[in-house]
């Protein structure tokens, strides 16, 4: 099974550590420039690193919940419920110097995939990181949409295990800033 790695974002602007199996969905149709898009290569399963204009009209836990439901409003989703919005220590992440404040929520949204009717409930984490300075606010986003019965692959091809909180959390406590020339001339 391959190893967990450290990747280049927003090339090499940004790195973070991917969970084993991450496939850059850039390589399988366009991204927004603002986005780093990875999927699982079994389940439906993503992660979603976004570089956001900062919403200074939104401040604290209501940040995290802005970001969420206007998420929701991009997906078309008819339903959002936020389970738990708790602050992030700063301390933990490795953008601890340029990072004013950080948010986690959870929550489910109700989406239903292009072209199908049925909404299904869509388990999202998200850390928002905001970064003032910059006049941005950095979305990581890892969706877990319910599981489908897809067949299994042969016996000599192991899928990887479907990601968990820990892939998610890694991911955002090693995402690492190497050049802010990505946020334009300050």
């Amino acid at each position: 099974m391959e190893p967990s790695r450290n990747y280049p974002l927003f090339g090499g602007a940004f790195s973070s550590i991917l969970p084993p199996g991450a496939i850059d969905v850039s390589d399988l149709r366009p991204v927004p420039d603002n986005q780093e898009v990875f999927c699982h290569p079994v389940t439906d399963q993503s992660l979603i690193v976004e570089l956001l204009e900062f919403q200074a009209h939104v401040l604290g836990e209501a940040a995290a919940r802005y970001h969420f439901e206007d998420v929701g409003g991009v997906q078309g989703a008819r339903a959002v419920q936020v389970e738990s919005v708790q602050p992030l220590n700063v301390e933990n992440l490795a953008l601890r110097g340029y990072c004013q404040e950080a948010w986690v929520l959870s929550g489910k949204q109700q989406v239903a995939k292009e072209n199908q009717q049925v909404a299904k409930d869509v388990t999202l984490n998200l850390a928002l990181l905001r970064l003032p300075q910059y006049q941005t606010d950095l979305l990581l986003t890892f969706s877990q949409p319910p599981p489908d019965n897809r067949p299994s692959l042969g016996p000599g091809n192991v899928p990887p295990p479907p990601w968990n909180l820990g892939d998610f959390e890694q991911l955002v406590t090693s995402l690492t800033l190497h050049d802010p020339n990505i946020f334009g001339p300050q």
